[in-house]
């Protein structure tokens, strides 16, 4: 346990910003989770509709910090490369 009062500050910081990160990372990866079962549904207009959802909520863990940019672009286009191949194979 902390003693001092600026250590005593800096746990209750870190809590708050852990539960703030799992808020954003459970809403990513919930709104990616979606997504995917539209594409295995075979429902592409319900697909096509979340996408934008789905970028706003990675844009928003991105700005927050929980995850990195580049990781972000990453899952932004891999989601677009498996709605665009699905969509070529209907």
């Amino acid at each position: 346990m902390p003693i001092t009062q600026s250590a005593k500050k800096a746990l209750r910081q870190s809590k708050k910003r852990n539960h703030e990160n799992l808020k954003f990372k459970r809403k990513f990866k919930s709104a990616i989770k979606d997504f995917r079962k539209e594409i295995g549904a075979k429902s592409i207009e319900k697909a096509k509709n979340l996408l934008p959802s789905v970028y706003k909520t990675v844009d928003k863990a991105t700005k927050k910090g929980v995850i990195k940019k580049n990781t972000a672009n990453r899952y932004k286009s891999r989601l677009t490369q498996l709605l665009n191949k699905t969509v070529a194979t209907k």
